[in-house]
């Protein structure tokens, strides 16, 4: 039997390598889980070092808060 478009999507973003920017846990830093893709791209880039540490202080911020999730920008954009 074929997969339905939402059962690829979600197989393809299981696969994908999720990790911090530093490649320590997020419980110790405080920074966003991204693919490593995206992370390594974002780090090539003056903009994109920028993005990632604004991404980074809202979710320090929003943790601090006591907030599970926060809305840090990176996936702006994206279809979900």
């Amino acid at each position: 039997m074929a997969l339905k478009k939402q059962q690829k999507s979600l197989k393809r973003w299981t696969k994908q390598k999720w990790r911090t920017p530093s490649g320590k846990k997020s419980s110790e830093t405080g920074e966003v889980y991204a693919p490593a893709a995206t992370i390594s791209k974002l780090k090539s880039s003056k903009a994109g070092r920028a993005k990632l540490a604004r991404a980074n202080k809202v979710k320090r911020k929003a943790t601090k808060a006591g907030k599970q999730h926060a809305k840090h920008g990176l996936h702006k954009g994206k279809k979900r």
